[in-house]
């Protein structure tokens, strides 16, 4: 085997920006508001924070920890930081200070970057974050340097902009630590390596139909998942990235617009807000928009009010532990002749595995055996595969767990269809089991957002004497709108089985994290409270 090194080469994917900036050097590689990179620049900006990162002592496996929304350092991070071999950790920042400094501390970072408007969750915490050496100011907002360090700009005039040879000797070499939301606990950190963003960075964009002609939104937030890998895809395909500090419904239009945007990610959250705003500023896509969405099952109706106002949505399903998106829901062209409603329908399954991912199913979790393809069989969603995570970092029990069997245990629900497509019926911990029978919320979720009434919707269980437990919806209502309760009731019994329909409902505000996925824990622990904790 002495001659591995002409047929092999470590898979990752700081491999793209030298490839696009050598073959597109003066193509737009980077907008954002006024500011325009073009590849040769935006190379030259990631090679000065690797350089600078060098200098300050970050090495091989170290970890750099970045607090900030998508602006082109958060994008230039991607590059530089698994550059020289260390692991960058991109923190979500809707998190409380408290959060902040417990990511920041588990995951040993030596170097944290905070953007000026979000260092207030950092600062509080400056005294017990022991292990980090260096603060540098990301000065977007305003010249304020809240934390004791450097403007970023001035970080990266200490570095040089000559080539870096990428210090990546296996491909399980971890990249990135993704912390998850921490919904039952603590975060965890979730492990990526270079193979798995390699391939799924490429999936991605054979999924989405990204090219080089291609320009992208940065609607989704680059500390999720790593934005799914667009961080990496966009630029494998020498496309245009087109960074986003709000996502606003006005600001999205403005934008896409303006900059001749192709495609963009968005959970079904922020479809909704900008399905809204269409109708309200009679708005519709002037060119062809491809919309990729995850996060939470979209209801059909969501789909259908995107694709009425001319964008293509395609309907991808993961977790933060396998890169994001694992697998989708393929198009076939024989749907082309139905009609929208039931184009919609199919389109909101969560479809089959990725080409690069390969490996999902619905097993029974007890014996892991596959359910039967009758599309009403429920079983868990499991995966395995080159997208799969290394582990949490630091917890290897948790990791057993995950992995119990030979396959990540995802914790959804879901039947397998006869055409072998997969579709989430919800979660294991959201799943009503009422006088003995199984509840989907999410199927009565997809009834409701039918009324014309209703902008959001979340279901769970809440206790009754009689029945252990029964569905009770909280909706958001459309602007201008004044639903009543039994009306939402009467309309889910016209198209469900009644023990089905919610037997309460509440309006107001619905809870979310900082990605667009509704917190149903929160709204369950209230109607508990005090109860005998419900069990799934």
């Amino acid at each position: 085997m002495e001659h591995k090194n002409v047929f092999f080469d470590v898979l990752t994917p700081v491999h793209f920006i030298s490839r696009s900036a050598m073959v597109y050097p003066n193509k737009t590689a980077v907008i954002y508001n006024d500011r325009r990179y073009s590849y040769k620049e935006f190379y030259a900006r990631v090679c000065r924070l690797a350089s600078a990162l060098k200098n300050i002592g970050i090495a091989k496996g170290d970890k750099v920890a970045f607090v900030c929304p998508n602006t082109p350092p958060m994008l230039e991070a991607h590059y530089a930081v698994p550059m020289i071999g260390a692991v960058l950790v991109s923190v979500n920042i809707r998190l409380a200070s408290q959060e902040v400094c417990y990511i920041i501390n588990h995951s040993d970072a030596k170097a944290v970057f905070a953007d000026n408007e979000f260092a207030g969750l950092v600062k509080p915490s400056v005294a017990e974050l022991k292990q980090v050496k260096t603060f540098v100011n990301i000065c977007d907002v305003s010249n304020d340097k809240p934390l004791n360090g450097m403007a970023y700009e001035e970080f990266l005039a200490t570095g040089s902009p000559d080539p870096i040879t990428p210090d990546v000797d296996d491909e399980y070499q971890n990249i990135t630590i993704n912390y998850t939301s921490g919904t039952t606990g603590l975060p965890k950190g979730v492990m990526y390596h270079h193979r798995g963003a390699y391939l799924n960075a490429l999936g991605e964009m054979l999924e989405i139909g990204f090219n080089s002609r291609s320009t992208y939104l940065w609607t989704l937030p680059m500390f999720h998942c790593n934005g799914w890998c667009f961080t990496w895809g966009v630029t494998a395909m020498s496309g245009t990235h087109v960074c986003l500090r709000k996502v606003l419904p006005d600001e999205i239009y403005r934008v896409i617009d303006k900059e001749g945007v192709t495609h963009l990610c968005a959970a079904p959250t922020i479809l909704i807000g900008m399905s809204t705003y269409a109708t309200a500023n009679n708005a519709r896509f002037k060119r062809p928009l491809q919309i990729m969405t995850a996060g939470a099952p979209p209801a059909p109706t969501v789909i259908q009010n995107m694709e009425s106002i001319g964008a293509t949505i395609t309907h991808t399903y993961g977790l933060t532990e396998v890169f994001g998106p694992h697998t989708v829901c393929a198009w076939h062209e024989e749907w082309a002749g139905l009609s929208s409603e039931e184009q919609a329908k199919l389109k909101s399954r969560q479809g089959v595995s990725y080409i690069v991912a390969m490996y999902t199913d619905v097993v029974d979790p007890g014996t892991m055996k596959p359910v039967p393809r009758d599309g009403k069989t429920i079983g868990e969603i499991v995966m395995r595969g080159n997208n799969v995570m290394m582990g949490y970092y630091k917890d290897p029990q948790a990791s057993a767990v995950a992995f119990e069997g030979g396959w990540f245990h995802s914790g959804d629900l879901a039947v397998m269809h006869p055409d072998n497509y997969i579709q989430i019926m919800d979660r294991k911990k959201d799943i009503i089991i009422s006088g003995g029978e199984n509840i989907s919320t999410v199927e009565v979720e997809n009834v409701i957002y039918r009324h014309p009434d209703v902008l959001e919707v979340a279901v769970v269980a809440v206790p009754d004497e009689k029945w252990g437990e029964v569905p009770k919806a909280f909706v958001v209502p459309k602007a201008g709108t004044n639903p009543k309760a039994e009306d939402i009731i009467a309309f889910c019994k016209e198209r469900l089985a009644k023990f089905k329909a919610p037997k309460h409902v509440e309006f107001g505000e619905l809870p979310k994290t900082a990605t667009g996925k509704i917190q149903k824990f929160k709204l369950r622990d209230k109607e508990w409270a005090g109860r005998e904790k419900k069990v799934n």
